[in-house]
């Protein structure tokens, strides 16, 4: 039998070969003009044979320096390795780093005619000929360096967490001193703060209004609420990383509307959300490695490290990329989960360490768990508790006094274990997948069709921002 931490004979050649493939494509485009995003693209397969090699590689290690946990949803809690989004956020950030040449140093070449000669003029037809997609515009080089130490520093906060298991209310405040940065350089280099108002409401407003501070309040709140709300939406194995794919991949299918022949060349967005998909490729590349190790049954726990890593890069590109309303389409489930989840997150109901589904050795399957009222809720709660449970929106336990005893946690997977009944784990993952999908699915149609029931165009006309 094959050690565990050793890749197969089979896996290490079909990783070899990725790596190879990718590595000649690299050269090639670094040859020729520039092609970025091909470039992107190679750099994605890339990253998938480094993360899945490392991943399994460094298991053991640490597993012996004590970063495990026990997976409680298995009859006997296997402990496994731990903290394994930290070498997958490694892996991308140095993938970020590496880009740096492919996406910005052709546009540099061509426009100082490089090694330092800036006195040499070269004319702007040979500058802007073939710009179409090989070359990115070297002012995007400050939003996207901005992005990176934002993440980087998402990467070392999150990696203190899972080392130090800081309380939540403690910890959810952490991406905005990540934001920071990336703030900063929007302030700068940007500095977009109107919004357009709906057609109902122009009479009254105009077409649009200037939020000033309150829109960098705003974005800093998308920087804090991204990373935690892909933390909350967990518990199961393969559900963090399952829903942060399906986000980027849906992210990634929205910046590709805004390239040619989708929209007319050039258009205003281009660059914007060619910059949006340079962080989103490296990023699906690591997360599809990790998992293939965190699927069920998952041999590796993600930790905290993963969850923030993840959200500050949709944060990064919704903020950079200027569509943080279209992000926020896409956490439909997330968004639902935090409000659901709010009366125990402000402790009006009893909030446990742990809210994961409770596990039946005997079935084998995911049942909802529960938190239990050593006192009885006062009359306002129980009268609330008593409505949900009548709209099936929670599940409650009383005793034989009629008195609440238990009521489930309010998390949307123990919600859908109340609706749908216990069920095997990979099954609820691929429900939740499905959910994150459907929900994606409608985000960007509201986002491209039903908003033009309230706004005269989408921007992905060429007409309308031209």
């Amino acid at each position: 039998m094959n050690n565990p931490s050793t890749l197969s004979r089979k896996e290490t050649w079909r990783l070899l070969a990725l790596v190879g493939a990718g590595l000649a494509i690299l050269n090639a485009t670094f040859q020729g003009d520039g092609a970025p995003l091909v470039a992107s693209i190679a750099l994605c397969g890339i990253v998938f044979a480094v993360a899945f090699s490392l991943i399994r590689w460094l298991g053991p290690v640490f597993l012996k320096a004590g970063l495990k946990g026990k997976d409680m949803a298995k009859p006997s809690r296997p402990e496994i390795p731990e903290t394994m989004g930290a070498v997958c956020a490694v892996v991308y950030l140095m993938a970020l780093i590496m880009f740096i040449p492919f996406a910005f140093y052709k546009d540099i070449v061509a426009a100082t005619s490089g090694g330092g000669n800036r006195d040499v003029v070269v004319p702007s037809q040979h500058i802007e000929n073939g710009r179409f997609l090989h070359r990115f515009p070297h002012g995007k080089l400050a939003s996207y360096l901005s992005g990176l130490l934002s993440l980087q520093s998402v990467v070392i906060l999150g990696i203190g967490d899972d080392l130090f298991d800081i309380r939540w209310r403690h910890k959810v405040l952490i991406p905005a001193f990540s934001a920071i940065p990336m703030l900063i350089v929007y302030f700068v280099d940007f500095g977009v703060t109107q919004v357009v108002v709906p057609v109902p409401l122009q009479p009254y407003l105009g077409d649009v209004v200037d939020l000033g501070w309150l829109y960098y309040m705003y974005m800093a709140a998308v920087a804090i609420f991204c990373p935690n709300a892909i933390n909350m939406l967990a518990g199961i194995n393969g559900i963090e990383v399952a829903q942060s794919l399906v986000i980027a991949i849906q992210l990634l299918f929205n910046d590709a509307m805004y390239l040619a022949p989708m929209t007319p060349y050039p258009h205003p967005a281009t660059d914007s959300h060619l910059l949006s998909m340079y962080f989103l490729l490296p990023f699906i590349g690591v997360s599809a490695a990790l998992l293939c190790h965190n699927w069920y049954p998952s041999k590796v726990f993600v930790g905290d490290t993963y969850c923030y890593f993840a959200g500050m890069v949709f944060a990064v590109v919704g903020i950079l990329g200027h569509f943080s309303k279209t992000l926020l389409l896409l956490f439909i489930p997330q968004i639902f989960n935090f409000l659901y989840s709010t009366p125990q997150l402000f402790h009006l109901i009893p909030c446990p360490r742990h809210r994961l589904p409770k596990f039946h050795a005997s079935t084998g399957l995911l049942d909802a768990s529960v938190t239990e009222w050593t006192s009885p809720p006062s009359h306002f709660i129980d009268t609330v508790l008593r409505l949900l449970h009548t709209l099936k929106l929670v599940r409650i336990t009383q005793d034989e006094n009629g008195r609440i005893t238990e009521s489930s946690n309010l998390t949307i997977l123990n919600l859908w274990l109340v609706w749908v009944g216990p069920m095997r784990e990979d099954q609820l993952a691929w429900h939740m997948v499905a959910v994150q999908t459907a929900c994606g699915m409608l985000g960007l149609f509201v986002r491209h069709r039903l908003a033009l029931l309230v706004f005269h165009h989408d921007n992905r006309e060429f007409g309308f921002i031209a």
